[in-house]
């Protein structure tokens, strides 16, 4: 890294992002994300008032770098200015006058709702139209120049989920914020004693194709076909058998449809999709159902949560928990029927290029297509000379072998953070403090303690983060630092990861527990763990490299702690 220089994009300040790239990104998303990300953003902030226009992203040695801009800033603003400069700048701009006025709106005509109704009635059944016609085109039996034309088709589809997901974003986040925000406000509470209560809202984030799962775990019950029956032979044949078999052919195949084509392990066409982790495909088949009822007890938790509100703020806050579980399952939908497929079906396509490729001698393996561009790999097919051979390894090395532990954390100017909500007129103070709390909560990795541990302590290897879902879990630590990992989860394992992404639910039947370095409240990781029911510890900043694979460890999802019970022998 010593003669890689890390220049910054452009005036400003620039943060890495760490809570969806834990990798550097590949040529081909690198050329898609950042467009298409900040286009469907700022239709959001628009449409919801809010005086954060967007995030501005920019791709550095492959690395994914955001900048904040609010409404009205100029390019080399850290922070916003001066109270009063701010408050008259915030009375003479047209476009901050018109948010501010349009906030109170927001909350009386339920955005979200009619959003919600576009995303199940529109979005959401063309995406998954879109993509399953991409999924269903047959790649062999397609010339050069059909080839070419589909990569084209391929590449403009994951433009556009890429495009889809975050114009949900803010319609999908706001109402849990506004929540969040408000019943922090009355009680005190942290945001992981409030967001509880959101469990059983968002059925999706159990685990993609939970339904086909269920089906084909009761078709191989009945067959007598179990994990002991098929232990000790590559997951690989199991499955082609499997796909043979009377009576179980079929519900494989459409759990497999179903699952197979998304990227499981990031937002990446450098990810896996489902269908090259066979041994975690098949530990997911043999593991429990994600179908199972983890609402029953919800009663139990609104109502707890309920009695420390003061009771003149009660009725408000049964409305704003409803509008919040109403919406909260678009959080992960919109990642699982857009972008993880659409970068799925992308990634198959690339590597079906690349197989080409390497059968006519252009290429020596097919997996270094993935990190050639989507203009290379066509100008590849069509007899062009492309990128030398070194040159991809050299960027498949990068990849593959660096994180973001590899980058500056900041480039350009140092930080500031928003204007305090105190400082905006009262219409657009319950706005910002929505999209506050989102932020704060899906990004936000707290600082490590400062008071220095006991002599009981140091002796014990514990990191802490933030607790996400109640529970003491011991099991085996899987460290999962890439694709490449997946395949050695076991039922019962503890996913010890940077991130996650919304399709790595697929996994979930197999898991004891979840702990991740980065994300916070309102992560994947953090949902998906409330909802499937298991301890989690997210934001410990140091679980991937402080326990060693195979690790035995004790997940305290009350405390926030992960502990090192045994090392590996």
């Amino acid at each position: 890294m010593a003669n890689i220089e890390f220049k910054t994009p452009g005036p400003g300040s620039w943060e890495l992002e760490e809570t969806h790239f834990a990798r550097p990104l590949t040529r081909y998303v690198s050329a898609i994300f950042p467009g298409q990300f900040s286009k469907g953003f700022s239709e959001g902030t628009k449409r919801y008032g809010l005086l954060l226009d967007c995030f501005r992203a920019a791709i550095v040695n492959d690395f994914c770098y955001m900048k904040a801009m609010a409404v009205g800033a100029p390019e080399n603003a850290s922070g916003p200015p001066p109270k009063l400069l701010f408050q008259l700048f915030a009375r003479v701009n047209p476009e901050i006058r018109r948010r501010i006025a349009a906030g109170p709106g927001v909350f009386e005509k339920k955005l979200w709702r009619d959003d919600l109704r576009r995303w199940d009635e529109e979005v959401k059944p063309d995406s998954i139209a879109r993509n399953r016609k991409l999924q269903n085109t047959h790649l062999a039996t397609l010339n050069n120049a059909e080839y070419v034309a589909y990569l084209g088709k391929v590449r403009e589809n994951a433009g556009e989920m890429v495009y889809r997901h975050h114009i949900f974003t803010v319609p999908c986040c706001f109402p849990v914020g506004h929540f969040l925000a408000e019943v922090q406000r009355w009680t005190g509470l942290s945001a992981g004693e409030v967001l509880g209560v959101l469990k059983g809202s968002a059925p999706v984030s159990r685990g993609v194709g939970t339904e086909p799962l269920a089906r084909l775990q009761t078709a191989l019950q009945e067959k007598g076909i179990t994990v002991a029956s098929v232990r000790g032979r590559a997951a690989k044949d199991v499955l082609e058998e499997l796909k043979q078999k009377g009576g179980i052919a079929e519900p494989l195949q459409e759990f497999l449809d179903e699952v197979g084509y998304r990227v499981v392990t990031g937002y990446d066409v450098g990810d896996k999709c489902a269908l090259e982790m066979p041994e975690m495909l098949l530990g997911t088949m043999f593991g429990s159902s994600g179908k199972v009822d983890r609402d029953a007890d919800f009663a139990k938790r609104r109502d707890a949560l309920r009695t420390k509100v003061p009771a003149d703020k009660r009725a408000q806050f049964d409305d704003l928990l409803e509008e919040a579980r109403f919406i909260n399952r678009l959080r992960d939908e919109r990642g699982i029927y857009n972008d993880t497929w659409g970068m799925g079906l992308a990634r198959r396509a690339i590597l079906g290029a690349g197989r080409r490729l390497a059968a006519h001698g252009v290429l020596p393996d097919a997996e270094l297509a993935i990190d050639a561009s989507h203009d290379e790999i066509v100008e590849m097919l069509q007899g062009g000379k492309g990128p030398v051979v070194t040159e991809l390894r050299r960027r498949q090395t990068w990849r593959t072998t660096k994180t973001v532990a590899d980058a500056p954390k900041w480039l350009g100017m140092p930080p500031g953070g928003p204007p305090p909500v105190e400082w905006l007129p009262m219409k657009g103070r319950a706005n910002a403090r929505a999209i506050d709390a989102i932020l704060f909560n899906i990004f936000h990795v707290p600082e490590p303690p400062t008071v220095a541990p006991s002599a009981e302590e140091s002796a014990r290897k514990i990191v802490t983060g933030l607790p996400v879902h109640p529970g003491i879990y011991e099991g085996t630590a899987r460290i999962v630092n890439g694709p490449e990992d997946f395949n050695r989860l076991q039922q019962g394992d503890v996913l010890v990861t940077r991130n996650t992404s919304p399709s790595f639910n697929v996994v979930l039947p197999l898991l004891g527990a979840i702990v991740t370095d980065r994300g916070g409240q309102l992560s994947h990781a953090a949902i998906v763990a409330r909802e499937y029911g298991i301890p989690a510890v997210v934001a410990t900043r140091e679980a991937t490299v402080m326990f060693p694979d195979g690790a035995r460890v004790r997940v305290n999802g009350d405390k926030g702690e992960v502990e090192l019970l045994e090392a590996v022998l």
